[in-house]
């Protein structure tokens, strides 16, 4: 069965015992060895839950010009709220952690097992109450709900200690059948009391609270929301987003292939390539460029040698062509044939 916490905001006292309790059980330092500036909100000198704080008892002071008292809760009035982890049915520091290090134990609380966190901080903006914080040790802290007491059938430090019985603890189907009956009897007085942590509240809590303001009054968010409620939408807006590149990109592909087809049908035919001047007017050409005419010009220049009684010039001196037979041409330029 789960276990958790009632508080009725309309009994507390703002003794802050809760703290005092939570803080030797627990064995929490105080913050900066307690020597910190007064906040100037009334009697709040903690600010807000953290590492070193698990138990946090706001003072909201309500006081018109006229300082008119009018009954009960009526008028001037000094609102006081112990407010702690709510060991949410649907957790989203839970939902978020990357290394299984927050469970949910036999007694329906969220529990941070610290041998396990990395550290990595994904809780914190994950929890809409901002209840998480990093400690000195850079691992994350918060409320057990006395996880070692209860297993030993023990109560949590904070109920036990409080003098008024503002924050009560028990099974929580019980306590949602006390809250709904302290609503009744407030209602029927004229104050205008209601349970915040019902199944619209990121599935119920299982420490719950009775106000008589608006949530945001005490701190409390009035439509806390999960990161995994932002899936669906981030998965659709993703896919949009992917849908709209790929027709912008199916587009411009189009496009570009278009405009080239049509520059295709506007440009002229490659022109074809120049031939090669002739050579000039005495101007002799390159030996060698055709083998045939070549030899010929080796077998003419023997034959003017021989008629002048010169030694004639073998092929492969004049062109590195083997020579072999009259005029050294081989009879590769067939004039012998």
């Amino acid at each position: 069965m789960a276990k958790g916490f009632y508080t009725d905001t309309t009994v507390c006292i703002g003794c802050k015992a809760c703290q005092a309790a939570c803080h030797q059980w627990n064995e929490l330092p105080a913050v900066n060895d307690g020597v910190v500036e007064l906040t100037g909100n009334s009697y709040d000198n903690t600010g807000r839950l953290s590492a070193l704080d698990w138990r946090h008892v706001r003072f909201i002071e309500q006081i018109p010009e006229d300082r008119s008292q009018e009954g009960f809760l009526k008028g001037s009035r000094w609102l006081m709220m112990s407010d702690v982890c709510k060991h949410c049915v649907r957790a989203g520091c839970l939902e978020v952690c990357p290394t299984g290090a927050i469970i949910r134990t036999e007694f329906d609380s969220v529990f941070i097992q610290q041998d396990v966190c990395n550290g990595c901080r994904a809780c914190i903006p994950a929890c809409p109450f901002g209840v998480v914080d990093i400690g000195q040790d850079g691992k994350a802290h918060k409320c057990t709900l006395c996880y070692d007491r209860l297993q030993h059938g023990m109560e949590p430090a904070c109920a036990q200690a409080c003098p008024t019985d503002s924050i009560r603890f028990g099974e929580v189907a019980e306590l949602r059948t006390l809250a709904d009956q302290r609503v009744a009897d407030l209602r029927s007085a004229g104050v205008p009391a209601y349970v915040y942590g019902k199944e619209e509240i990121v599935g119920g809590l299982n420490c719950f609270f009775l106000l008589v303001d608006e949530p945001e009054v005490y701190g409390l968010p009035s439509q806390p929301r999960l990161p995994s409620e932002h899936v669906d939408e981030g998965l659709a807006f993703s896919a949009l987003t992917a849908a709209a590149v790929a027709v912008g990109s199916v587009v411009a592909f189009r496009k570009e292939r278009m405009d080239g087809m049509e520059g295709d049908d506007h440009e002229p035919p490659p022109a074809l390539p120049d031939a090669p001047p002739p050579p000039a007017a005495g101007e002799r050409e390159i030996a060698g460029r055709d083998t045939v005419a070549f030899m010929h010009a080796i077998h003419g220049a023997n034959e003017a040698s021989r008629a002048r009684g010169t030694p004639a010039v073998s092929g492969s001196q004049a062109g590195g062509v083997a020579a072999t037979g009259c005029g050294g041409c081989g009879s590769a330029c067939g004039c012998h044939a």
